[in-house]
C-alpha cells in the first residue's frame, strides 16, 4: 500500500506531463489535427491492449467487457464517455495547433466549476455560499473574455464541458484505469480506422509518406495518452480529494505559461483581468474544501484520542 506522499507524487507527475503536452502536439503541427487524433486513438488502444495482455490481465479485461455487456446502462454510458473524451482530445489537439493554448488552459481551469454545475443538474447537489460566489466570479471572467474576443470562447467550453461530462459518467463506472482506457478506445477504434482509410484514399494521410521522426511521434501518441492517465489513477486512490483538487491546476498553469512564453500567444490586460476573476473563483471554490477537510480530520483525531487514551 502506497503512502499519501507517494500518491501525491504520481498525481503531480501526471498533471506535470499533461501540462507539457502542448509542446508534444506542436511538434506535430505539420500533421492535420484529425490525423493526430486518429493516431492517438489507434495507438492508445494497441499500447494498452498489448500491455494488459503482457501483464496477464487478458481474463480480467474479458470479464470487464462481459460485465459491461450485462449492464446496458454502463455499456452505453462508457460508449458515451468514449465519444466525450475523443471530442476532448480532438478539440485540445486542434486548439494547440491553431494557437489557442491560452483558451485551452482556460477550459481546464473551468473544468472543476463545470463539474459542480453538472452535479447540481444531474445529482441534485446544492451550492454553498462560497461556491455561488465562485460561479459569479467565473461568469464575470468569461464575460470579459467574450467581450474582448468578440466571440464566445467555445474552445474553453467544449474542453471544460466534455471533460466534466466524461468525469460524471466515469464516476458511476468502476473500472481499472488501463483496462478502462482499452475498452473506451475500443469503442472508437473502428471509426478511427475507417476515417484513416478515407484519409489514405483521398491522399491526405501523412503517416505513410513523411519523415521517420514524424512517424515515431505519431506512434508515441499512444504512450503520451496512456502514461499520464495510468500515473494519475495509480496515485489518486491514496490522496485526499482536496490534494487532487489543488494539483489539477498544475496542468492549465503550465499550458498557459507555455502558450504565452514559448509560442507568443496574446495575454494582455483583458486576459489578465479575465483570468484574475477565474483564479479568484477557483480560490473561493477550493480553499473552503481544504479548511473543511482539515477541520474534519482534527475532529476525527480528537475522537480517536478520546476512545483510545494513552
Amino acid at each position: 500500500m502506497q503512502s499519501p506522499q507517494q500518491g501525491a507524487f504520481w498525481v503531480f507527475f501526471a498533471y506535470f506531463l499533461w501540462g507539457f503536452m502542448p509542446i508534444y502536439w506542436k511538434s506535430l503541427d505539420h500533421v492535420g489535427s484529425s490525423e493526430i487524433l486518429l493516431n492517438r486513438i489507434i495507438w492508445a488502444f494497441i499500447l494498452t491492449a498489448a500491455v494488459l495482455l503482457i501483464a496477464g490481465q487478458g481474463r480480467k479485461l474479458a470479464a470487464d467487457v462481459k460485465e459491461l455487456w450485462r449492464t446496458p446502462r454502463q455499456f452505453w454510458g462508457l460508449c458515451l464517455a468514449s465519444l466525450l473524451v475523443t471530442t476532448n482530445w480532438g478539440t485540445y489537439i486542434w486548439a494547440v495547433n491553431h494557437d489557442f493554448i491560452v483558451q485551452a488552459s482556460l477550459g481546464y481551469y473551468m473544468n472543476p466549476l463545470v463539474s459542480v454545475l453538472l452535479g447540481i443538474l444531474f445529482l441534485k447537489e446544492s451550492l454553498n455560499r462560497s461556491q455561488q460566489g465562485a460561479f459569479v466570479l467565473a461568469a464575470v471572467g468569461v464575460t470579459i473574455l467574450t467581450i474582448h474576443y468578440g466571440v464566445f470562447p467555445w474552445v474553453s467550453f467544449v474542453l471544460a464541458l466534455s471533460f466534466a461530462l466524461y468525469g460524471l459518467i466515469k464516476k458511476h463506472i468502476k473500472l481499472d484505469a488501463a483496462r478502462g482506457l482499452a475498452i473506451e478506445t475500443a469503442f472508437v477504434v473502428p471509426i478511427a480506422l475507417l476515417a484513416y482509410g478515407w484519409l489514405i484514399r483521398s491522399g491526405d494521410a501523412v503517416l505513410f509518406g513523411t519523415d521517420p521522426v514524424t512517424v515515431v511521434l505519431l506512434v508515441l501518441t499512444g504512450i503520451a495518452t496512456a502514461l499520464p492517465l495510468i500515473f494519475f489513477s495509480k496515485g489518486v486512490v491514496s490522496i485526499p480529494l482536496y490534494v487532487s483538487g489543488f494539483l489539477q491546476y498544475i496542468a492549465p498553469t503550465l499550458m498557459l505559461i507555455i502558450g504565452v512564453s514559448l509560442y507568443g500567444e496574446q495575454f494582455g490586460a483583458f486576459e489578465w483581468m479575465s483570468f484574475a476573476f477565474i483564479w479568484a473563483a477557483l480560490m473561493l471554490f477550493t480553499i473552503p474544501q481544504v479548511v473543511r477537510f482539515l477541520k474534519d480530520r482534527r475532529v476525527a483525531g480528537r475522537l480517536k484520542e478520546q476512545h483510545h487514551p494513552h
